[in-house]
């Protein structure tokens, strides 16, 4: 989808959010802004047929989004597949929550942007489950001394391993993104030290493991946990509304199985939560995203 130069040029120059750290030069800063991408999370509820088929889809609060941008995510979920759900041997008809990620990036020769559906979640963290992995004790991670200093913020993505006894067996850093402007080298410390608060507090967490379901009898479970530091300003409520930031590297974790998503983003999990990211019992899309 094409969409305004308007918001291009706000992503590429001012970034929606993106700030500049005190400390980069204001030429760096330009050519770094030029890596910059803004992403939109939408929730809705989607029916699917029998046959994997969308037979309706609906989005949540849409009067909170722009016309011609509602337009194209509806476009876009209707004409997704998915592979049947089948219950006691028969396929179903089901409906489901899903959350979906929007990326606009300017276009090489800036007279625009390029929006993609880049995620979409169907799971919702329960904190009753008997059948997922849930928390126990999630301490707070502690904002790195010199993230802080030159009012660096970013979301974290981390792959944990959790043992049977629910504690950390493993943790892994999947992606960092940056909502700051520095040095690139500037950046890549902000993130290594993002990834060392964030995995320090997760070796310290502990969880319930599955006591029922598909799941309960594995040796140990892989979930995703997100984690924001927005330099202690509220969770603002922006649906609707783009937010910039620089995109880090997407890195695999060494215990992560062949089906881990590369579509997992930060921002497309729900703060405060944990998702399994192993488990296969919820909708399997079959049409692949990006348009």
């Amino acid at each position: 989808m094409r969409y305004s130069p308007l918001l291009a040029l706000a992503l590429a120059v001012g970034g929606a959010g993106l700030v500049a750290s005190s400390e980069s030069p204001a030429q760096n800063a330009r050519e770094v802004r030029q890596t910059a991408e803004a992403s939109m999370t939408l929730g809705g509820t989607i029916d699917i047929g029998s046959e994997g088929q969308v037979t309706g889809f609906a989005l949540s609060h849409a009067e909170k989004v722009p016309a011609d941008l509602a337009a194209f995510v509806t476009r876009q979920v209707q004409a997704w597949r998915f592979a049947p759900m089948m219950v006691d041997g028969a396929a179903v008809a089901i409906q489901t929550p899903v959350i979906v990620r929007l990326v606009q990036q300017p276009d090489s020769n800036g007279d625009g942007a390029n929006v993609r559906v880049t995620g979409a979640s169907f799971a919702k963290y329960d904190p009753e489950s008997t059948s997922r992995v849930t928390f126990i004790a999630r301490p707070a991670p502690i904002y790195p001394k010199d993230v802080y200093a030159v009012r660096g913020r970013g979301d974290v993505l981390m792959l944990l391993k959790i043992a049977r006894d629910g504690s950390v067996a493993d943790v892994f850093t999947e992606q960092v993104n940056l909502r700051v402007v520095g040095k690139e080298r500037q950046m890549s410390a902000m993130r290594a030290s993002l990834a060392r608060a964030s995995e320090a507090a997760a070796r310290t967490w502990t969880f319930r493991p599955p006591t029922t379901g598909a799941a309960k009898d594995a040796e140990s479970w892989n979930v995703r946990v997100p984690v924001r530091y927005a330099m202690g300003e509220p969770r603002m409520e922006r649906y609707g509304e783009w937010e910039a930031y620089i995109p880090g590297p997407h890195e695999r974790a060494p215990f992560s199985n062949a089906r881990a998503d590369a579509n997992a983003a930060p921002d497309l999990l729900a703060d405060g939560g944990l998702y399994m990211a192993d488990l296969d019992d919820g909708p399997r899309l079959l049409t692949p995203l990006g348009g």
